[in-house]
C-alpha cells in the first residue's frame, strides 16, 4: 500500500511540474497575454494565469486517475470547441513566434489574401479534425 501511495505522489508531482512548465510556455509565449490584450481585459491577467494553471492542473489529475465527468454529449462538444480554440492558440502562436507567416509568404510573392488563407487553413483543421473523429481513427 506505502508502495502504490508513493507511485502516487511521485506521478502527481512529476504531472505538476510539467503542467507548470506548459503553463510557462505557455504564458511566456505571449498566448495569454495577447488574448487579455485583443479582449480588453488585460486587468484580470493574473486570474487568467491563476485559472489557465489550475486547468493543468485539473486535467494532470484526471488524466492520472481516470476520473470522468458524465456530463454528456453537449459538454463534450463545448469542451472539443474549447479544446480545439486552445490548440489553434497555440499552433499560431508558435507559427508566429518563428515568422512562419511573413516568410513563407514573401519567399512565394504572397501579398494579398493571407487572412482568408489562415481562415481556409483553420477550417482544413476542423473538418479533418471531425472527419477523424466521426470514423473513430484512435
Amino acid at each position: 500500500m506505502w508502495q502504490q501511495i508513493i507511485l502516487a505522489f511521485i506521478g502527481l508531482s512529476a504531472g505538476t511540474i510539467i503542467a507548470g512548465g506548459v503553463v510557462g510556455l505557455l504564458i511566456g509565449l505571449s498566448i495569454t497575454p495577447r488574448y487579455a490584450g485583443i479582449t480588453h481585459t488585460s486587468d484580470k491577467m493574473f486570474l487568467y494565469e491563476d485559472v489557465t494553471l489550475l486547468g493543468a492542473l485539473f486535467g494532470n489529475i484526471f488524466y492520472l486517475y481516470k476520473l470522468s465527468l458524465p456530463l454528456g454529449a453537449p459538454f463534450l462538444a463545448v469542451y472539443g470547441l474549447f479544446s480545439g480554440i486552445f490548440l489553434g492558440g497555440w499552433i499560431l502562436a508558435l507559427a508566429e513566434m518563428a515568422d512562419v507567416f511573413p516568410i513563407f509568404s514573401r519567399r512565394i510573392r504572397f501579398s494579398e489574401g493571407l487572412p482568408k488563407v489562415i481562415i481556409c487553413l483553420a477550417l482544413g483543421k476542423f473538418t479533418g479534425s471531425l472527419f477523424f473523429f466521426w470514423k473513430g481513427w484512435l
